[in-house]
């Protein structure tokens, strides 16, 4: 899987999300010329395209889905501190397209988060995800086993993270849990995965964020850092865990694994070796 997916095509001159701080706002606009370049450095977590990323053996999407504040159209971007460039429903065409030359590939994209999202657009993306992957959606009454799903056509398995829209549509999975650390450090992050593994996986689809989250006190103590460098220094680190985890049904067992610049190392490859151990 990918973290914050969309985050390739991010907007450098859109506004700051509605959901960031004021202290953000405030500097953002106070300051642009000083922000907004930080900004930029610790909100890009991929820099493959969707495309790619589904070339490189990605099949968890993470979509951060949001509404441009006082935008009068039912456009829907992706966010992370700020808005992508390209839209939702432009995105999920291009996951169509992808899908249609790889028929026997089963992708996972999951819908979180809704910034600004009324009643009315969650009406919109749920209508735009079922016109455009039609019967390709795997109903949530469906055991998505490889063979059940190419004996089906299905393709795709949609969360949704908003319960008024889950029970309208059968099309539509519940919101898969996120192990989410949010550790400046690998060590740190590594003994919360371990803790979360102790406690149980959870009986259906889960993913464990390999993901380090940086903070304000980091981003001071690192005024030459960025999100990349973060990453990429933890990666030797991660792999060996990675390298060391078991997929199934297990206690102790891991899902999906998700990572940022999923291009880098060998995250791919060892996440998809692990299946050798079944």
């Amino acid at each position: 899987g990918s973290h914050d997916t969309m985050t390739y095509c991010l907007d450098k001159s859109s506004a700051v999300s509605v959901n960031e701080s004021k202290l953000v706002k405030f500097l953002n606009k106070c300051l642009p010329c000083v922000v907004r370049p930080i900004i930029m450095k610790w909100s890009v977590t991929q820099v493959l395209t969707v495309t790619e990323q589904l070339e490189a053996g990605v099949r968890y999407l993470d979509f951060r889905i949001a509404h441009k504040a006082n935008d009068p159209s039912m456009n829907l971007y992706f966010v992370h501190m700020v808005y992508t460039t390209v839209t939702v429903q432009a995105i999920l065409w291009e996951i169509l397209r992808w899908l249609e030359t790889h028929p026997q590939e089963v992708i996972i994209i999951a819908c979180r988060n809704f910034d600004g999202l009324t009643k009315r657009l969650h009406n919109h993306l749920v209508a735009c995800i079922k016109e455009i992957f039609q019967c390709k959606l795997c109903p949530r009454n469906v055991v998505p086993t490889l063979r059940t799903m190419w004996h089906l056509g299905h393709q795709v398995i949609v969360s949704y993270e908003e319960d008024v829209e889950l029970e309208k549509h059968c099309e539509l999975w519940p919101p898969i849990p996120y192990w989410w650390g949010n550790k400046t450090s690998t060590r740190a992050l590594i003994r919360y995965l371990e803790r979360m593994k102790r406690m149980g996986r959870p009986g259906k689809f889960f993913v464990a964020g390999i993901n380090l989250t940086e903070n304000l006190r980091y981003i001071l103590v690192h005024p030459f850092g960025s999100l990349k460098k973060m990453t990429l220094q933890s990666l030797p680190c991660l792999k060996i865990w990675i390298k060391q985890q078991y997929p199934g049904p297990k206690k102790k067992c891991i899902n999906i694994i998700a990572g940022d610049f999923i291009g880098n190392n060998d995250f791919v490859k060892d996440v998809i070796e692990l299946n050798t151990k079944i």
